[in-house]
C-alpha cells in the first residue's frame, strides 16, 4: 500500500478542480438523523471528524475507511458521500501521476487509478441523487470522468452542471482541461504501449503486417523466429533496413516527454553501461593487442551485440574457469572494430582487444552476463629510477628481436597466404617498446599459448618480472622453435 509520505509529497502535485477540501460533518445534522440514537449518532460523528482530519493530513486511504465506515451507517448522508469521493479521486490522481521507475521499484498491492475513479465515479452519481440543485456532484463526477479517460462524459457532465451554475469556476477550468485533451494531446492510452515489453514504445517499428513495436523488443523476439510475436507473419526486416517509424516517434516524445525520458534512460542504460561495467561474452582468453574475427550467432549475444553497437563497442571476453564453473576472475575487453550484419540475423565480427580487468562481480542480463570489474595495470618501476630504465632497456632489446624474427617469419611464409596475412596483422598491432606493459602482451600473442596460460597471464602485474623472467626466456625460445617449423 502507499505510504503517507508517498500520498503527501504527491498530492502536493494534484491539479483537481473544487476538491481542494472537505465538508465538515456539523453536529446539527442530528436532526436529520430522528431515527439514529444519540451514541450511535456520535460514533458517526467522530468518524468523519477522523476522516476529515486524515484528508487534511494527506492520508486518504485511511480517510476512505472512515468515510466507508460512517457510510455503513448514514448511506444516504451527502456529506459522507462527498467526503468519501474527494478521497477517491485523491488516491486515483496520485496512482496515475506514479512514474513508471517507481512503481517497478515501489509497487503498490491493492491499488489501481481505474478501480478507484470508478468508486469516485458511483459515489458522484449517487450524491447527484441526494443533491440535485447542487453543482458539486457534476464537478466529482467530472473529475472522475477525466481519471477514466471518458471524456466526452465528462463534457456532458460540465454541460450539466454549467446549467444549474453558469457561473461554476470549477467547471470551466475542468472544460479548458479537457478541451487540451480532446484536442491538443492524446490521451495516455495503451495504444502507445508495445505489446512485448508492455512500455511506452520507444524507437517504434512498424511491420510489414501493420504491428508497431519498440525497435529493440522486436529484434530480440527475431532472434528466436522471423514471425510477428503478434499475428505470426513472417517478416523479412533487419536492424540495418528497417527503419524507425519517426512520425509516430516524434508524436510519443512530444506528447507524452516524462515517460518517454524514462524509457530513453532505461534504453541507454542497456547500450551505455558506464565505465565499470561490461557485458560478457564467453568464449575464450584473449590477450591484449590481438585482433580476432567472430561469428556471433547464439540469440542472447545478437541481442548483447545489438546494444554494444548502438553504445561504445566494447564488451569483455571471458573464459569458464574449469576449476569453478564460472566465469573466470580477469579477462580482456575487446572492441568491435568492424561489424557486419548477415541475412540470417548473425554478426560477423572483426575485434581488438585492449585492456585487462579483474572481474568484481557478474550477473545475468536478458540471457548474456554482465560484469562490474575493475581495470589492471601493471606495477611498473617509478620514473627516473634504475628499474625503470633496465625495463625500458630490455623492452627495446626484445622488440628489434621480434622485428627480426617477424622479418624472416614472413621470408619463409611466402607461399602461405594465410600465415602470411597473420604476420602482417601482428606486426600492424605491435606497440612501442616505450609502453613494456603493452609490449609483453603483444609479444605473447605470437606464440600458442594454452587459454589457461594466457590466463595466467592477465593475472601477472609485474612487467619487470614478465620480461625478463618470462618472455625472454620462454618467447624467444617458442619463436626459434615456431621459425624452424616455418623453414623446414
Amino acid at each position: 500500500m502507499a505510504t503517507e509520505e508517498e500520498l503527501s509529497s504527491s498530492s502536493l502535485g494534484l491539479n483537481l478542480e473544487g476538491i481542494d477540501d472537505v465538508e465538515d460533518f456539523v453536529w446539527e445534522n442530528q436532526g436529520e438523523s430522528a431515527s439514529m440514537s444519540l451514541g450511535r449518532f456520535s460514533h458517526l460523528y467522530d468518524l468523519m471528524e477522523m476522516g476529515n482530519k486524515a484528508f487534511r493530513e494527506n492520508r486518504f486511504e485511511e480517510a476512505v475507511n472512515c468515510y466507508s465506515r460512517a457510510h455503513n451507517i448514514q448511506p444516504t448522508d451527502p456529506v459522507i458521500l462527498n467526503n468519501r469521493c474527494a478521497a477517491y479521486l485523491r488516491i486515483s490522481q496520485f496512482l496515475k501521476n506514479r512514474s513508471p521507475s517507481t512503481s517497478e521499484h515501489k509497487p503498490l498491492s491493492g491499488l489501481d487509478p481505474t478501480i478507484h475513479a470508478g468508486l469516485a465515479l458511483k459515489d458522484a452519481d449517487h450524491l447527484m441523487n441526494v443533491r440535485r440543485q447542487s453543482v458539486t456532484p457534476y464537478i466529482l463526477k467530472t473529475n472522475a470522468l477525466i481519471l477514466l479517460e471518458k471524456f466526452e462524459l465528462a463534457r456532458d457532465a460540465i454541460i450539466s452542471g454549467l446549467q444549474i451554475d453558469p457561473s461554476s469556476n470549477a467547471l470551466r477550468n475542468l472544460e479548458n482541461i479537457i478541451g487540451r485533451r480532446i484536442h491538443g494531446r492524446p490521451a495516455r492510452t495503451d495504444d502507445f504501449d508495445c505489446t512485448l515489453c508492455l512500455k511506452l514504445l520507444y524507437e517504434p517499428i512498424t511491420t510489414p503486417c501493420g504491428h508497431t513495436f519498440c525497435r529493440s523488443c522486436i529484434f530480440q523476439s527475431m532472434d528466436r523466429g522471423n514471425r510477428c510475436p503478434l499475428c505470426r507473419t513472417v517478416l523479412f526486416i533487419s536492424p540495418r533496413t528497417c527503419a524507425i517509424s519517426v512520425t509516430l516517434n516524434s508524436i510519443i516524445e512530444r506528447n507524452f516527454p516524462q515517460e518517454y525520458a524514462e524509457r530513453k534512460l532505461e534504453h541507454e542504460s542497456l547500450t551505455n553501461m558506464g565505465p565499470d561495467l561490461l557485458p560478457l561474452f564467453v568464449m575464450d582468453v584473449v590477450l591484449p593487442c590481438q585482433k580476432l574475427h567472430l561469428n556471433i550467432f547464439e540469440a542472447r549475444y545478437r541481442l548483447m551485440v545489438r546494444r554494444i553497437m548502438e553504445g561504445n563497442r566494447r564488451m569483455g571476453m571471458v573464459i569458464l574457469d574449469p576449476t569453478t564453473g564460472s566465469v573466470a576472475d580477469y579477462a580482456c575487453e575487446v572492441e568491435i572494430t568492424d561489424c557486419e550484419p548477415l541475412p540470417d540475423g548473425r554478426f560477423f565480427l572483426e575485434v581488438e582487444s585492449r585492456r585487462r580487468f579483474h572481474i568484481i562481480r557478474n550477473w545475468d542480463q536478458d540471457g548474456y552476463r554482465v560484469a562490474e570489474v575493475e581495470w589492471v595495470q601493471d606495477l611498473s618501476p617509478g620514473e627516473g629510477t634504475r628499474e625503470k630504465y633496465d625495463l625500458q632497456q630490455t623492452t627495446i632489446n626484445v622488440a628489434a628481436y621480434a622485428r627480426s624474427w617477424i622479418r624472416v617469419a614472413q621470408e619463409a611464409a611466402r607461399r602461405d597466404q594465410a600465415r602470411l596475412t597473420e604476420l602482417h596483422t601482428a606486426e600492424g598491432l605491435m606497440p612501442s617498446p616505450s609502453d613494456p606493459e603493452s609490449f609483453s602482451f603483444w609479444l605473447a600473442t605470437l606464440t600458442n599459448q594454452r587459454p589457461q596460460e594466457r590466463l595466467a597471464l592477465l593475472r601477472l602485474r609485474d612487467t619487470k618480472e614478465l620480461m625478463k623472467h618470462y618472455w625472454f626466456v620462454e618467447v624467444k625460445k617458442r619463436l626459434i622453435q615456431h621459425s624452424f617449423s616455418l623453414v623446414i
